[in-house]
């Protein structure tokens, strides 16, 4: 019996991956059924990919669930955390661990977060394979363009595999038999992801995936553009095999092929950027409206999670753990009185001085709050007040255990929402537009020219003044900017900050190294297979 890669790294993808013990399970679904004809061979094979976007289950989707890829990616930085609030939120050590990055490789939510990753890089191999298999019922473009679409989506998750984990087996069969499963370098991984979209990006559609319609929520040729530009701007990190040798690579000297010239990283993030603007992406003349209830017609976001509380399942859980229970209370439905601002992001924002940032109140809640214009009372009596500096990483001996810290907002209330407000009908915004600017900002500041324009055009959007074109001043604005939309990790590390003191972290024993800008490999996967090393520092 062949033991493939669809069994040794997912617990639970559909009813045949289970099936190490049967070659023909009986409750498979009889593929001349639901592959019948062109229309049935996209819905079953490619549009059900994107049902994995999303999600409502606990480390699983890009973003919206807790436990899962947003948490490891803002958690674990000066962003935000998860504080201890006497009873509340210890869990096991789960989130004070994971801003003081003592995370290891029996830890069970990354462990998912691998599972969730593989099991849909696996779905898009058999959809491949499910394509290629009934190519007789397609005609030769419905191939290509199926197949570009599929393809798009892998190389998608195998970006966050290699973002994650850095060293990953690449596979791209379905029936791949576990002694043929090698880890690939990161340097490796980073280029297939590249060579992937570059071959596919022609054949998508050039339209706009955030809108409603036929492309709704699909990857489209915009959306691989600023996952290319992403992956430019980050090439030193990710074409670097030793990250933890103290050496660091230069994007002046990593070159790429964009359309049919030779371009440097910084270019090359340049030059994607570039094509964005040409494809009418703009900044909203409101900050706040890509973030509202029905913000499926912004000029701004690039790529979204549709959410629709009547027709997905799709969840956003992050103002709900975020608020005060008495908060959560006055919309009438509940909260878990989590996650908070750190101080030093209240502070970058300005709070506590007269020159507090126009964005502050739209994604923060602080001091005294409202709702329809009326105060929040807690059970002694007295009003709903967040204190934002008085936030510490365990808050059990506090007095403002319940209260301490700036809240989550951003995201306009849907007071329509299911669930304890975790049912919304606000898209989640993915990629945005405004982060393409500072984007080519940075890349051209890094490429000793002049990222003014850029970074100034998202300032002067929000009402605040210019400042100079710098490096630490695009690391500022990146905060200001994106914050809670899951990007500040990949920022910290790009800025060699990551494992550097900040807030109210210290470094622990060795990260002077780098190791921990990976994670590790989850000890479950390497037991499963013996040819996979565990990343440098977690051995």
């Amino acid at each position: 019996m062949k033991r493939y890669i669809s069994y040794i790294f997912i617990v639970s993808v559909t009813l045949c991956f289970f099936s190490c013990l049967d070659e023909n399970p009986k409750d498979q679904l009889d593929q001349e059924a639901i592959y019948n004809n062109a229309d049935n061979i996209y819905k079953n094979a490619v549009a059900s990919l994107y049902n994995h976007i999303g999600s409502n289950q606990e480390s699983e989707g890009l973003q919206g669930t807790c436990r899962g890829i947003y948490d490891y990616n803002t958690l674990t930085t000066d962003e935000a955390m998860n504080p201890i609030r006497g009873g509340d939120w210890y869990d096991g050590g789960l989130w004070e661990n994971m801003y003081q990055h003592k995370w290891s490789a029996n830890d069970v939510y990354l462990y998912n977060v691998w599972k969730y990753l593989f099991k849909v890089i696996v779905l898009s191999n058999q959809s491949l394979s499910v394509i290629d298999s009934h190519k007789s019922l397609l005609t030769a473009e419905q191939t290509r363009n199926f197949t570009a679409e599929v393809r798009a989506v892998r190389a998608l998750f195998y970006y966050y595999a290699m973002d994650m984990f850095g060293r990953v087996p690449i596979v791209t069969s379905y029936d791949v038999e576990l002694k043929h499963v090698v880890q690939s370098e990161r340097s490796e991984v980073f280029k297939f992801i590249i060579d992937e979209l570059q071959d596919v990006a022609p054949l998508l559609a050039d339209k706009h995936s955030n809108k409603e319609g036929n492309y709704y929520g699909r990857i489209t040729r915009p959306v691989v553009n600023f996952l290319l530009a992403k992956l430019a701007l980050n090439a030193e990190i990710y074409a670097d095999d030793n990250w933890t040798d103290g050496k660091q690579l230069d994007g002046k000297n990593i070159y790429f092929t964009v359309n049919g010239e030779k371009k440097n990283a910084w270019e090359t993030c340049i030059w994607y950027c570039e094509q964005l603007k040409q494809q009418d992406y703009e900044l909203e003349s409101d900050y706040a409206s890509n973030f509202a209830v029905h913000n499926e017609n912004s000029k701004e976001n690039i790529f979204t999670i549709p959410l629709d509380k009547n027709l997905y399942l799709n969840e956003y859980h992050y103002l709900f753990r975020s608020r005060h229970y008495k908060h959560g209370g006055a919309y009438g439905g509940s909260s878990e009185n989590g996650t908070s601002a750190t101080v030093s992001t209240v502070k970058a924002f300005g709070y506590g001085t007269n020159h507090v940032d126009n964005r502050f109140h739209i994604n923060f809640y602080a001091d005294t709050v409202y709702v329809d214009n009326k105060k929040i009372y807690l059970d002694n009596g007295k009003p709903l007040v967040y204190m934002p500096l008085e936030l510490k990483l365990n808050l059990s001996y506090s007095p403002y255990k319940q209260t301490a810290g700036a809240r989550v907002g951003k995201y306009e209330v849907d007071r329509t929402a299911y669930s304890d407000g975790k049912q919304v009908d606000n898209d989640i915004v993915l990629f945005r537009y405004a982060d393409a600017l500072l984007m080519e900002a940075e890349a051209k500041i890094r490429n000793n020219g002049n990222g003014a324009a850029e970074l100034n055009a998202v300032r002067d959007r929000v009402g605040m003044p210019h400042v100079e074109a710098n490096l630490d001043n695009i690391l500022k604005e990146r905060l200001l900017e994106l914050v809670w939309e899951g990007w500040r990790r990949q920022d910290l590390i790009r800025f060699g900050k990551y494992t550097k003191a900040y807030d109210q972290r210290t470094p622990i024993d060795n990260e002077h190294t780098g190791f921990t800008t990976v994670f590790p490999i989850p000890q479950k996967c390497l037991d499963l297979n013996k040819k996979l090393k565990q990343n440098s520092g977690y051995e």
